[in-house]
């Protein structure tokens, strides 16, 4: 008797999850040195699987911005995003999240506070754990800064955010606060600004994070770091408009 259809599909999945994780962190870390090709029959006989599941996982990977697909001449590695690039990301960042900030710390129906604990405390267990911390920080850090997007109830500006990768980007950079203390501090913060209902304090705690975030992935670069101040004073006036 053949196994019910729902069955095989989800065990299929399950195989293409297995492959994106195994590539994913390898690129992010920059085990796999960015521009280096993948070659799909190396991964499928690396990892005993099929082509299939392999190719579906590159497609996954090239949505996350970590590949890019060349006719003819197969999949490769994106570059780490220069110093330029990254000004580019945080001024994006910085004209949209210091909003959600404020939005999400007014709106007390859709305070998203209860959320954003579980959110830390669930990071603060695993960090107290043996286990791969840097993958954990960066899923605990997209996922913090999206449940705040979707308190502010904005879905195009919630998907032009994700679409930046702006946490993927980041951890490529460097190893800066690799156990994310630093990090947790800040979100905290942020955290105490919205369950407070404070929305001047969330809107500066969240405008400190991202200027700091900045600072630390342009050290990782080398050279001097570029202000991103006037970026403040642009979504001011854009609000004030």
């Amino acid at each position: 008797m053949s196994a019910p259809k729902s069955f095989e599909t989800s065990e299929a999945g399950a195989v293409v999850s297995k492959v994106y994780a195994a590539l994913r962190m390898p690129i992010v870390d920059g085990d796999i040195a960015p521009g280096a090709r993948i070659n799909i029959d190396a991964v499928a006989r690396k990892l005993g699987v099929s082509q299939t599941p392999v190719r579906e996982a590159l497609q996954r990977l090239e949505g996350d911005d970590l590949l890019i697909y060349v006719p003819g001449r197969g999949y490769r590695t994106t570059p780490m995003l220069d110093l330029a690039g990254l000004r580019e990301v945080f001024e994006f960042r910085l004209l949209i999240e210091p909003w959600s900030a404020r939005s999400a710390a007014t709106d007390r129906l859709a305070n998203p506070a209860i959320a954003l604990d579980n959110e830390l405390s669930s990071f603060e267990r695993i960090a107290g754990e043996d286990g791969d911390l840097r993958q954990e920080m960066l899923a605990h850090d997209s996922r913090f800064h999206d449940i705040i997007l979707a308190a502010a109830g904005n879905a195009v500006v919630r998907k032009a955010y994700a679409q930046t990768h702006c946490h993927l980007h980041m951890f490529r950079l460097s190893q800066v606060d690799f156990d994310g203390a630093i990090t947790m501090d800040e979100h905290r913060h942020i955290w105490s600004a919205i369950r407070g209902c404070d929305p001047d304090e969330a809107e500066r705690a969240m405008t400190e994070h991202i200027k700091n975030s900045y600072e630390r992935s342009a050290r990782a670069l080398g050279g001097p770091v570029p202000q991103i101040e006037s970026l403040a004073m642009a979504r001011e006036t854009l609000m004030s408009g």
